[in-house]
């Protein structure tokens, strides 16, 4: 999913990830929390991309708060938790705010 053009300044949480293999049941905990995130105040947007090696996501919120409020969750705490026992074999997690965007998009010339 593409998360659309927002209002800056916002927060960018960037989790890249290395899955243990199998990853039995990793794909369906990752759908509910995402639908879980778009509940929560807050809540901007979500990217995603995995393939074999690597995995990256990065949600967009409002403010650091909302994310320390997504961070504690309780469902989403205990994905974390699982998370570390049984899918990721590493995860990085990154916290950066954006200032300033631009995008290119060539379909935006197609009439």
């Amino acid at each position: 999913m593409h998360a659309a053009t927002l209002m800056n300044p916002y927060f960018a949480v960037i989790f890249t990830s290395k899955l243990k293999q199998p990853a039995t049941g990793y794909a369906e905990m990752a759908a509910k929390m995402e639908q879980l995130a778009k509940q929560q105040p807050g809540y901007l947007g979500i990217e995603s991309a995995r393939d074999t090696a690597l995995g990256i996501t990065i949600s967009y919120w409002a403010s650091e708060q909302a994310i320390k409020d997504w961070k504690n969750q309780l469902e989403h705490q205990l994905a974390q938790k699982l998370g570390r026992e049984k899918w990721y074999q590493h995860y990085h997690v990154r916290v950066a705010k954006v200032e300033r965007e631009y995008e290119f998009n060539h379909m935006d010339d197609v009439l």
